[in-house]
This record gives structure tokens, C-alpha cells and sequence, in this order.
């Protein structure tokens, strides 16, 4: 049957294709494969003229995949593939003309379709995790349990990924990552990048991406790498798009919702959408400390606190872009991203001092009132210009980012002595907390690529930012306002210009690459409560090489290494006191120095479905989030400094596989060492643990558009720069239903199925000696229904990484 379809589509192409005396001199190949990689044989090739999709010429691919077509009149072209149990492809749009008579085709991947077995349909898709060179992807749609998740929660279940109760991230046990969407920096960090996240559904979202050895090309900053998260572009011709509810109950109730849309024809792609919703929730916070005499062992006091912040918000998301081909080789964009944020919290604690038997001094009892509204606004243009089909390009980016965060709060206190009575007055402290950052960045990238293998990628960026930072306090005893001396205002500016080369090249079996990064800062900071100043002006340079060896088909290997650098979030350098309740408060340092980092990975890859990779890592004058005592006050506080060293050595495993036809399973385990040493205080400390974190996932095919999984993680003791973190993870499952004519999806999960996803963990050094646990509202069922709509048509994706990266992943503020 295959032969007789195309022998008459061979017949037709005679009938339609234009003969003339034009020169018929031009080459074009390519090489197909299923979504796998797996080669597939036989496919039938089709050249199709671009203007009508009339035939040009028909071939069939060979048994390594490789198809090519002879004699080609110049012209404007594309590709469409089709083989027996798979999705039908497209190619992006070729030419070939007197400048460009030989045309290599991007390789082109092939989903399969649908097939029954046994009674049970199985549909092939996206992996959940697949390892690439240089990077792990998540895919996001791939798993039934990701419905209803925000960005946060996704990260939380990524294989090696780490996130503590303070919405902080790390990397296989590493802090310091650099989060990226849609290849740009957040500009944010801390409690701020979390909210971020959390207002992030995974309605919108595509893929994740972790590199933690990521090239010369992307900014130096990030001590255990990039993630980047990908959201959803339309790669459809013609009119399309998608709308999603979701309704989520745990103790509390939380909602959200959005649409996108996407306009695409041959030369413009306009695209948009919106998202929002709210959320509600708490953490149930324990802190248990001992304070000492000034021996540093013999016991003084105790408190034993707890507290119970209660919170909850809205918010709102819109996008919107445009792309225009103004001919075959140039191109240009805009797309401009907006995100509101309103945030109420009404936090209530109890602390209760003790003497060293144990017997009750007095009792803080505490209540807030915080609020915050957050928004920011983000801007890119970009522009490339494709030089010809061997991938000589230049292209540009501008970016610009604005944010504006206006906090109030208010603390009243209460104390009580040891028989319950009340001491004097209420004490009240309130204050205003407004901060702006603004963001320019501006960065261009070429790519050469040369003969026999060789190729040069190249570019410059330079970006300038602008904080402004107010905290005025108020305190109210009973006797009236008076401003509390913990008022203060900051302004801090900083410009960084880089500059990057980097040199590959394919010889036979081996991948070879090279890049060099240079990078100049120059910052100034100014407080103005006490006219006290600082500057700082350095450059550095970041190597990064990497080589590759195809063994076999069976076996892969590659080494890597980087130079990398994590500079002070922008709130820690600010000197502010924000307050938990009385006795506990953090505090930014504005002495912070950047840390450098070398990372080395060796990895092998066992028939593409095994990967094992071996990484070890040093960083110096590591900035370690500490806490720091007065003993005299009863005070804690939470800040961070540069300790002297980390080191860490860390064996990875992860593997994708099918156990039945219709169950699937990936596995992803690691276990590392991390080793903290350096002085607090005079003291000398020496931290270290061996520790292991696993993520595990079973997906079910269960037939007529039913799907179902079950999914879990867990970390075991470990240590988070000198806070010492017990066992902690979560079982979760899910089931889905395509619905509506497989327009509709309809997903039903539940996270945290045992409530075991809970928080502890100590710190014990010099004289601080602190216990804490926490809870919060992990344990959510969620109901999630998607509705996709318009032309199935594929086109070609193009997603622009703006330049405004680092920048942005270093904003901090308010959040929970």
C-alpha cells in the first residue's frame, strides 16, 4: 500500500511541478527521527514548494535516517515527513539560490501516534525528564501531578532541585542558582523570586530546564548553575490558544485561571495571555534556642517560640508579543511581561523565657498586620539577521525592567511575667517599606560557524541597575509615635559589561568546546541614615570547556568545567531590619563579597537511558546565610556573610524507562558530600554530611485518553550552608482525562498524600544553638481543566532569550 501511495503521489508530482531552464544545481538533506532520537527508516520525504505546498520532488529516508534531494531548481522551499505510525513533520522554510546551493535541513523529530495493545491504547509523548548535552528537561505537561502547580512547587519535585521553607533554591545541595524565564534573568531572588514563581501556573508552562555547567554565553553568575523555565508560545499557523481553571483545597481553598492566545501566518506571529488567581495558606514555625554564658557551654536561658504567619493575596500575569519576518534572513520582536501582587499576612506568636532549669521568666505574646503590593513591568526587543542555511546569524537584545514593592507593617507585643500578669504598656512598632529597582540591559550574539566542524560563537552585554530602598519605623510604648532608630534609607548602583568567545568543533566520535567570559563590576552603595558609603570596582574571568565522546551507540561520556560567580542579592546587601516578631529579626549586610565557584562533572551515558555523572565543586567565601545571637537581649537575628569554603563531591544517577508497555518510569537519585569550613567569631567550624535525594515517577497509559501517575521525593539529613536540615519529602498522585473530542483535559491530583512534607532542622556553632520545624499547607487535592482551541497547523517556534538575566535573579523582597 505505501509503495502504490507513492507511486501516485510520484504520478501527481509529474503533473505539478513546473519545468523551466532554470539551473537545477541545488542539494538539500536532512536526517528524521522519533521524539526518542531513534533513527526511523522509510519515511517518506516530500520537498514542497513554499508558496502553494504544491510537490517539488518525493524521496524516502534510508535506514540511518539520512534523506537528500538532487538537482533542486532554486527556489523557496520546505520539508514534510510522514512514516507509518507517527505524526506527520514539518521543516522551517529553506531557499536555495546561486549564494547557497547546498542546504543541510535542521534534524527533524516525529511523535507517533496512538496504537492500541491488548485492548489498552498507549500514546506516545514527551518523556517527563529527558537528559540532553549539558542540560536535564522537565517536561512539564508530561506529568498528571504537575496540574495545579505553581513554578515553586514544580521545582520542589525536580529531580536534584531543593527548595527550603523560605522559598530559597537549591541545586544538588547547592545554593546559589540563577533562575531564568524564557532564557531572561528574573532580576529577583529570596522571598521576592518565590512569589514570582507561585503567581507562575503550570497551565503556562513548557519545559524546565537545569544546567549546572551551562556555557561561556550565559552571565558567570550562579554557583550550581541555571534553571531555566520555559513558558508556552503557540507554534501553530493561524488562529489558536488554550484556556485553563484550576481549583485547589488544602486547609485553605485557592483558585486560578487563564487563556492564551496565538496568531501565526507566514511572516507574523502576535501572541498573548493572562493568568491570575489567589492563594491562602500558613506556616506553623517552631524555634527553639539555648543562650549561654560567656564560656559558650554553660547554660544561661532558653526561649522556646511559636509562630504562626497566616497569608494570603491575588494575583495577575499578562504577556504579550509580537514577531515579524521582514524577509528569509531578518526578524524582529517585542514582548512585554507584567505581574500584580497583593499580599496581606497576620502573623501570631508566642516566646516563652525560661531560666536554665527550665522555669518561666516571662512570655512575649505577639500579633502583625502586614501588607504588600508588588508589581513589575518587563520589556524586550530583539532582532536577528541570518546570514545564510550554514547558521551564521547576529542577533541583539534590549531589556528593560522595572520594579515597584510598597510594604506596611505592624507589630504589637505583649508581655506577661511568670504568673501571667501583664507588664506595663503594649509596645507597638510599625513601619513603611517602599523600593524600586530599575534594570537596563543590552546585549548582542554572533555566531560563525566554519568548515569541517568548527564553529565561533561571540558576543558583548552590558547592564545598569538602580535600587532605592526606604524603612521608616515608628515605635508606640504607650507614651505616643516617636521614629525608631532602625529607620533608614539605601541607595545601591551597579554596572556590569561582559564580553564572551567560544570555539567548538566536531572531530568524528569527539565534541569539543571552549569558552572564555570576562566580566567587569562596578558597584556603589550609599546610606544615607549615617552618609556612609562603599565602592567596588573588579573583573574577572570565567573559563568554561567541555568534551564529549560518542563511544558507541550504547556508550556516551563527557567532562566539563566552569568558573562561576554569585554576587549579593540586592536586599542583602541592604542593610534594613525586618521583623519576624520581638526577638527575632533579619538583617541585611552590606559588606557581602561575591564567591566564586569551580565546578567539574564527568558523566556517561549507557544506551540513552542511563546517565551517571560524577561532580565535584569548590566555592570560597561562599555566602552562607548564619544565624547570630545577642545573648544580653534575648535576640536572634538571621543574615548573611562570607564564610571561607564549601566543597562538594556528588554522584548523580537518573534513568527513563518502560517496565510495561503501558508503564513508564523515571528514576533520578543523588548523593553528595557537603563540607563547610571556616571561622564565626574566632571560632573555627567544620560542617559536613553525606546526603542523598531521590525523585521517583510512574506513569500509566490506561486507554481511551485515561492517564494516571504516582510520584514522590525525598532528601534525607543534609546540610544548607551551616543549617543542618532532617529528612524531609512527599508521595503524590494523579489521573487525567482527555475529554471533548481530545480538546479538553481534565486532571484530578493530590500532593502530599501523607503529609510528610514537613520542615526541621538545627544550627549549632560558637555560641548559637538553635532547633526549629515547620509545616505548611502541602497536603492540596486539585481539579484542573484545560481547553484547547484553533488550527493544528505546526510552525516553527522562535523564543528570544532577552539579556536582562543575573540582573533580575538578584531582586529580593517580601514574600512567603
Amino acid at each position: 500500500m505505501r509503495k502504490l501511495i507513492i507511486l501516485l503521489l510520484v504520478i501527481s508530482t509529474a503533473f505539478s511541478v513546473k519545468t523551466n531552464a532554470q539551473a537545477k544545481n541545488g542539494k538539500i538533506s536532512g536526517t528524521v527521527v522519533d521524539g526518542s532520537s531513534k533513527i526511523i527508516e522509510s519515511a517518506t520525504i516530500t520537498l514542497r514548494n513554499a508558496k502553494d505546498s504544491s510537490v517539488a520532488k518525493i524521496s524516502m529516508a534510508d535506514k540511518a535516517g539520512n534523506y537528500g534531494f538532487e538537482n533542486v531548481a532554486e527556489g523557496k522551499y520546505f520539508v514534510s515527513i510522514s512514516a507509518v505510525g507517527h505524526e506527520p513533520g514539518y521543516s522551517e522554510p529553506i531557499e536555495v539560490n546561486a549564494t547557497v546551493m547546498s542546504v543541510v535541513v535542521k534534524k527533524m523529530e516525529l511523535v507517533p501516534l496512538a496504537k492500541s495493545i491488548d485492548g489498552v491504547t498507549v500514546t506516545s509523548k514527551k518523556p517527563l525528564i529527558e537528559q540532553k548535552a549539558g542540560k536535564t528537561v522537565i517536561n512539564v505537561d508530561a506529568s498528571q501531578t504537575n496540574a495545579g502547580l505553581n513554578a515553586l512547587e514544580l521545582l520542589e519535585k525536580s529531580p536534584g532541585v531543593s527548595v527550603d521553607n523560605d522559598g530559597n533554591i537549591s541545586v544538588k545541595g547547592k545554593q546559589g542558582v540563577m533562575i531564568l524565564i524564557d532564557g531572561k534573568p528574573t532580576y529577583l531572588s529570596g522571598a521576592d523570586l518565590a512569589a514570582l514563581l507561585k503567581s507562575m501556573q503550570s497551565s503556562n508552562l513548557e519545559q524546565i530546564e537545569i544546567m549546572t555547567n551551562p556555557p561561556a554565553k550565559y552571565d558567570a553568575a550562579g554557583n550550581s548553575g541555571i534553571i531555566n523555565i520555559k513558558t508556552k508560545k503557540g507554534m501553530v499557523k493561524g488562529m489558536n490558544g488554550n484556556a485553563n481553571g484550576s481549583y485547589n483545597q488544602g486547609l485553605y481553598a485557592r483558585f486560578n485561571g487563564g487563556l492564551n492566545l496565538n496568531y501565526r501566518n507566514n511572516k507574523l506571529n502576535v501572541f498573548g495571555g493572562y493568568n491570575g488567581g489567589t492563594y491562602q495558606g500558613y506556616n506553623n514555625l517552631v524555634i527553639n534556642r539555648n543562650l549561654y554564658e560567656a564560656d559558650k557551654t554553660t547554660l544561661a536561658r532558653t526561649i522556646d517560640q511559636v509562630s504562626r504567619p497566616h497569608y494570603k493575596g491575588v494575583y495577575h500575569g499578562a504577556k504579550a508579543g509580537i514577531d515579524y519576518n521582514f524577509s528569509k534572513k531578518d526578524v524582529a520582536g517585542f514582548v512585554v511581561n507584567t505581574n500584580f501582587n497583593t499580599n496581606d499576612q497576620d502573623p501570631t506568636g508566642t516566646a516563652n523565657l525560661r531560666d536554665a532549669a527550665g522555669n518561666l521568666i516571662y512570655k512575649l505574646i505577639s500579633s502583625g498586620n502586614n501588607s504588600r503590593n508588588s508589581s513589575n513591568v518587563s520589556a524586550n526587543f530583539n532582532y536577528k539577521h541570518t546570514f545564510d542555511s550554514t547558521g551564521k546569524e547576529i542577533s541583539a537584545d534590549l531589556d528593560y525592567v522595572y520594579y515597584d514593592n510598597k510594604s506596611h507593617t505592624e507589630l504589637n507585643t505583649q508581655s506577661y511575667d511568670n504568673n501571667n500578669v501583664k507588664n506595663g504598656n503594649d509596645v507597638i512598632l510599625r513601619g513603611d517599606l517602599p523600593s524600586s529597582i530599575k534594570i537596563y540591559s543590552a546585549k548582542i550574539d554572533y555566531v560563525h560557524p566554519f568548515k569541517k566542524g568548527l564553529k565561533l560563537e561571540a558576543g558583548l552585554k552590558t547592564s545598569f541597575v538602580n535600587t532605592d530602598n526606604q524603612v521608616g519605623y515608628q515605635r508606640n510604648s504607650g507614651s505616643g509615635w516617636t521614629v525608631d532608630d532602625r529607620s533608614n534609607y539605601f541607595l545601591y548602583d551597579e554596572n556590569i559589561n561582559a564580553a564572551y568567545a567560544i570555539l567548538s568543533k566536531s572531530i568524528k566520535k569527539w565534541e569539543l568546546t571552549a569558552g572564555l567570559r570576562l566580566e567587569n563590576t562596578n558597584s556603589n552603595g550609599h546610606q544615607l541614615s549615617n552618609d556612609s558609603t562603599f565602592k567596588r570596582h573588579y573583573t574577572n574571568l570565567f573559563p568554561n570547556a567541555g568534551i564529549s565522546y560518542n563511544a558507541s551507540e550504547k556508550n556516551q561520556f563527557s567532562l566539563s568545567y566552569s568558573r562561576r560567580v554569585a554576587r549579593p542579592d540586592y536586599q542583602d546587601l541592604n542593610p534594613f531590619t525586618y521583623f519576624l516578631d520581638s526577638l527575632t529579626y533579619g538583617q541585611g549586610n552590606p559588606y557581602l563579597q561575591p564567591q566564586f565557584t569551580n565546578n567539574f562533572e564527568f558523566s556517561h551515558t549507557f544506551k540513552k537511558f542511563l546517565t551517571t555523572t560524577l561532580n565535584y565543586t569548590q566555592t570560597d567565601d561562599i555566602i552562607t546565610q548564619l544565624l547570630k545571637q545577642n545573648t544580653e537581649k534575648n535576640l536572634t537575628y538571621q543574615t548573611k556573610d562570607n564564610f571561607s569554603s564549601m566543597k562538594q563531591w556528588g554522584v548523580a544517577v537518573m534513568a527513563n524507562f518502560a517496565v510495561q508497555k503501558w508503564w513508564n518510569m523515571n528514576v533520578y537519585a543523588n548523593g553528595y558530600n557537603n563540607h563547610y569550613a571556616g571561622l564565626y567569631q574566632n571560632d573555627p567550624i567544620d560542617i559536613q554530611f553525606t546526603s542523598f535525594t531521590g525523585n521517583l515517577t510512574n506513569s500509566f497509559t490506561l486507554g481511551k485518553g485515561w492517564n494516571a501517575e504516582v510520584s514522590g521525593w525525598f532528601r534525607s539529613r543534609g546540610v544548607d550552608g551551616l543549617l543542618v536540615i532532617n529528612n524531609m519529602g512527599a508521595v503524590n498522585s494523579g489521573i487525567s482525562k482527555q475529554v471533548l473530542k481530545k480538546k479538553g483535559t481534565l486532571k484530578l491530583n493530590v500532593s502530599d498524600i501523607f503529609y510528610t512534607q514537613k520542615f526541621s532542622g538545627y544550627a549549632k556553632y560558637s555560641d548559637v544553638d538553635v532547633r526549629i520545624a515547620g509545616k505548611r499547607d502541602s497536603r492540596q487535592a486539585n481539579l484542573t481543566f484545560t481547553y484547547r482551541f484553533g488550527k493544528t497547523t505546526i510552525a516553527p517556534e522562535r523564543r528570544r532569550n532577552g539579556g536582562a538575566g543575573d540582573e533580575q535573579n538578584r531582586v529580593k523582597s517580601g514574600g512567603n
